[in-house]
């Protein structure tokens, strides 16, 4: 396999002389009315679009000398090289020494990708094939529930990025559902969202999916011990009942065979992962089986063609029209080299409610890093702070802070161009979507150019003595416009994001791939969960000590 020993095999951003050259650019006042008043080319120069998705990049603090220095970085730190070493199973994933290869998950059955020997083209397709086989079997009613019952409701049991992905895509797609079965989510260890499900289930009818790369994560088997229990209590069968429902109900979607099958996944009802694909990666994989029941699998395969035409937009368009080069330059530019180091992803659309929270982890767990590849110290600013809210909802929550607070946030701003079929019923429904969409593009016009952004309209500007209605503008945005949101559109969507972060991790020299930051924590909370069984004296902190004594007293 190939690999970066180290990054040795690459230049560093950090030491280039264009590092310095934006250092200095970055110095300079930046106004985004004097920016646009200066150029009236601007919007046309600074934007570009790929398949369904045009990207609007004005409204960013940079002018022609930043994006020239920015795409001269990114050659200078070999940008290209590292692309080609990611699309081939290079060993990008330094620190785990394993290859970073969701793009595999979703090339086509035609191609050839060999990785220590092994065509993982094959191995990804045959999988699909199970994901068909399992999908449809539910899908049909074939499959049925211990009392013989077809199946009505299907639970995906997972955290992270094996809850987050397919949450995130069904939501988003649920209007090409085709099925009257329902799919639901649970990721909270402390029992929450089971419970209230399962007061609402017929243990009957409903088949349970435990997500879990490693088949460790405790709280996706706590969940799933709890649904077991469920099952077992309300068959009330005779001596082999456990037997009989871990057969009819449980899936299981794990890299670890042994430890599904010692849970008692029976071997036909076991999908497989890889190593090389990292939670936050995986929805294209097995783990998007309740994508397929819920969509079909002809839609989860639209799915995956989405995001490869992305991969292959990526990995050929040249770097000055390459969407996520583009847009990872302009999260560096604003993190490290303006020091905006909180970020917020606005869609205007519904459907798109869980994206900002699959964004969140995709971005910060992969690129929450204060260590370059080769073990330094890093002295510079990575990955921003980053949150975000359906648009209207968000205006009336936190763009308060957004227009007049004090501190630089950076926006993304998504939308979908056509919605609703445009038939006589639908107009109330296209007038509403017609209304979000003027919201999305207003708010990010007042972001940019604050009480300037009235001067031609209508609407009386505020005086000057008037400071409680001031808005200072001059907060950046990227707004990205999809075409229409179908399965192969969001496919795209997030593979844009995906190689979004790797184009920042590349320049800031870190390993997006590793999650070591969530380890430590899991570990500590065993030793804190042993001294809760136990009375006595702990050995721990003053403050860990005197709140367990507290929760002892009242269990």
């Amino acid at each position: 396999m190939a690999e970066i020993k180290g990054n040795s095999a690459y230049n560093s951003a950090r030491n280039s002389t264009y590092w310095q050259q934006l250092q200095m650019l970055a110095k300079q006042p930046w106004s985004l009315a004097a920016l646009f008043a200066q150029d009236d080319s601007r919007a046309t120069r600074f934007s570009t679009q790929a398949g369904a998705l045009y990207m609007d990049y004005s409204k960013q603090c940079i002018d022609d000398a930043v994006l020239e220095k920015l795409l001269t970085l990114a050659n200078s730190c070999e940008l290209p090289t590292r692309i080609d070493a990611l699309m081939q199973g290079a060993m990008v994933n330094t620190s785990e020494e394993r290859a970073a290869l969701h793009t595999a998950l979703r090339l086509p059955e035609s191609a050839k990708l060999d990785v220590d020997g092994q065509n993982v083209v094959a191995d990804v397709h045959d999988s699909l094939s199970q994901v068909a086989r399992l999908s449809e079997r539910v899908r049909s009613g074939t499959w049925r529930g211990f009392s013989g019952k077809a199946i009505t409701d299907v639970v995906n049991i997972g955290v992270g990025g094996s809850d987050l992905g397919p949450l995130m895509a069904t939501t988003a797609l649920d209007e090409w559902a085709d099925t009257d079965i329902e799919v639901h989510f649970v990721s909270n260890m402390d029992g929450t969202q089971l419970d209230n499900l399962l007061k609402h289930l017929n243990p009957e009818t409903t088949l349970f999916i435990i997500s879990s790369k490693s088949f460790g994560t405790v709280d996706t088997l706590s969940n799933a011990k709890t649904a077991l229990s469920w099952l077992l209590a309300t068959a009330k069968l005779r001596a082999g009942t456990e037997d009989s429902v871990l057969r009819r109900h449980f899936i299981g979607i794990s890299a670890n065979s042994e430890k599904m099958s010692a849970w008692g996944i029976h071997p036909e009802h076991q999908l497989q992962l890889w190593e090389w694909v990292g939670g936050r990666f995986s929805l294209w994989s097995a783990i998007g089986l309740a994508i397929a029941i819920r969509i079909g699998m002809a839609g989860f395969k639209e799915l995956l063609s989405g995001a490869h035409s992305m991969d292959e937009h990526f990995a050929q368009a040249d770097f000055a029209e390459n969407l996520p080069v583009l847009l990872g330059l302009l999260a560096v530019w604003n993190s490290t080299f303006l020091q905006v180091n909180a970020h917020t992803v606005l869609p205007y659309d519904g459907r798109l409610s869980y994206l900002p929270s699959y964004l969140t982890q995709l971005e910060m767990e992969s690129n929450g890093k204060s260590v370059t590849q080769h073990g330094d110290h890093i002295d510079y600013d990575t990955c921003p702070i980053l949150w975000g809210e359906i648009g209207s909802n968000a205006q009336h929550a936190f763009y308060q802070l957004l227009h007049q607070g004090t501190q630089q946030v950076s926006c993304d701003f998504i939308a979908c161009v056509r919605r609703y079929s445009g038939q006589s019923q639908d107009a109330p429904l296209q007038q509403q979507h017609e209304l979000s969409l003027a919201n999305c593009l207003a708010q990010s016009r007042v972001l940019a150019f604050g009480n300037a952004a009235l001067q031609e309209s209508e609407v009386q500007v505020a005086s000057a003595a008037d400071k409680y209605k001031y808005y200072r503008g001059n907060q950046p945005s990227t707004t990205l416009l999809i075409d229409e949101l179908t399965p192969h559109s969001l496919g795209a969507l997030i593979a844009l994001y995906e190689h979004k972060v790797y184009v920042m991790a590349s320049i800031w020299d870190i390993n997006p791939f590793d999650q070591w930051g969530v380890e430590m924590g899991k570990q500590m909370a065993e030793s804190v969960h042993d001294a809760m069984q136990k009375a006595g004296e702990s050995q721990f902190d003053s403050s860990t000590n005197q709140l367990l004594k507290h929760i002892q007293q009242l269990s």
